[in-house]
């Protein structure tokens, strides 16, 4: 990637823009037969409660956002009780259309950067069991399954089965 992406945390003026990006790319998801995302399923409210509760960063290049992630610092719904040795990595989102390739792996390091940062040691996320193409992305960027929660719960009540990801971290 030649041109420098910037970071900055969202607050709550973006959550309209975390909503477009979210649907923009749950949008191409469904046009592209990947199962993951559906259009509408996260809110402002989501967002909020997300910016509120942890950290939502935006990817930024020549004053876009071309992507967001969601960086968790617990996850019991899908990792169970755990000690705080991780962050939890959610809603990685690219713009399909600006963003130059590669910044989906600027946004990891960025999170795996924060979670060492933080003293964690690893990097964790989950994503759909029936997913074939994250989990080739998950593996090419040096995640490994660790696991699999088959009845992870959707906000509409639906279960769903998701695969554990996770990759050490080192501190800066």
């Amino acid at each position: 990637m030649t041109a420098q992406v910037t970071f900055r945390q969202a607050d709550e003026r973006d959550l309209d823009l975390l909503v477009g990006l979210f649907d923009g790319l749950a949008h191409w998801m469904v046009r592209n037969g990947i199962e993951q995302w559906q259009p509408g399923a996260k809110s402002a409210e989501h967002f909020r409660a997300r910016i509120a509760a942890g950290e939502v960063w935006l990817a930024c290049l020549g004053g876009r956002v071309v992507g967001a992630y969601e960086l968790w610092w617990e996850d019991e719904q899908a990792w169970g009780p755990q000690p705080p040795v991780a962050g939890y990595v959610h809603r990685l989102m690219t713009d399909r259309e600006t963003a130059p390739a590669g910044t989906g792996r600027v946004l990891l390091a960025h999170a795996e950067e924060r979670i060492a940062a933080r003293g964690r040691a690893v990097s964790r996320l989950d994503s759909m069991t029936s997913n074939p193409r994250l989990r080739t992305y998950y593996e090419a960027a040096g995640y490994r399954v660790v696991g699999e929660e088959p009845g992870k719960l959707a906000a509409d009540g639906t279960l769903y089965g998701v695969l554990l990801w996770e990759r050490p971290v080192t501190r800066p």
